[in-house]
């Protein structure tokens, strides 16, 4: 995607210079659901692969489409909540990632930066969900 003017972003209850973060967030998201969607299309055909490939699909969609979400909120608590989902969500990928890798379902190095984007998005929530409960 490329990226948008200063001009361009829509600000909310946001400056612009959070404004152009939130859009980094909406590309890094999106990037990070279609590494993820790749990585689940390769677990085993198994009960175990597929009952974790769902869940894992379930919260790796919810991270990215809860997010845009958060952004067009139309009040505080409403972007509160929704980035208090983001979080929940992103968290639990990092979780059944890391199932991944502890049950051998794939190579370790084939998850490994999944996981460790998974664990990076989870304390940029965090942080942004503590931000805004301090302002």
């Amino acid at each position: 995607m490329q990226a948008v003017s200063r001009e361009e972003v829509k600000v909310g209850l946001l400056n612009i210079a959070e404004a152009e973060k939130a859009w980094d967030l909406k590309v890094r998201t999106r990037q990070f659901a279609l590494d993820c969607i790749s990585l689940v299309a390769d677990l085993p055909k198994s009960k175990t692969g597929q009952v974790i490939g769902h869940q894992l699909l379930r919260s790796l969609t919810s991270v990215g489409a809860n997010y845009r979400a958060a952004s067009l909120a139309q009040s505080k608590p409403a972007f509160r909540a929704k980035l208090s989902i983001v979080l929940e969500e992103a968290d639990e990928c990092a979780y059944w990632l890391d199932l991944i890798i502890a049950a051998s379902l794939l190579d370790r190095d084939k998850v490994i930066d999944i996981y460790l984007e998974a664990q990076e998005l989870t304390k940029i929530f965090a942080a942004a969900r503590k931000k805004i409960e301090q302002r």
